[in-house]
């Protein structure tokens, strides 16, 4: 009776998770980085759509909203960054509330 040795010795097993715990200590501290970035991009991405729906406001109402909260609802759902930092409606700009 012959016996079929198929499988994975526990040493082959040992380097490849040595190799994918290599891989995760490296890749974390990027990802945590990145997300930083992410959260400072998203927060640039929102001012901008919202100075858009300003102008959206501007065009329909012939002038501009008297304050930030006028654009929710029709024009944008939020007013907040995804970070939760508000924004506030400065004459004809927006910007990051303080």
């Amino acid at each position: 009776m012959k016996i079929k040795d198929e499988g994975f010795t526990l040493i082959e097993m040992m380097i490849v998770l040595l190799i994918i715990s290599i891989l995760l200590l490296v890749a974390i501290p990027n990802m945590v980085q990145n997300s930083d970035v992410a959260q400072s991009k998203g927060c640039e991405a929102t001012i901008d759509l919202v100075q858009a729906q300003v102008g959206s406001y501007k065009v329909a109402e012939g002038n501009y909203p008297s304050d930030i909260s006028d654009l929710e609802g029709d024009y944008v759902d939020s007013v907040t960054c995804p970070d939760g930092t508000s924004l506030v409606f400065d004459g004809d700009e927006v910007k990051l509330g303080e």
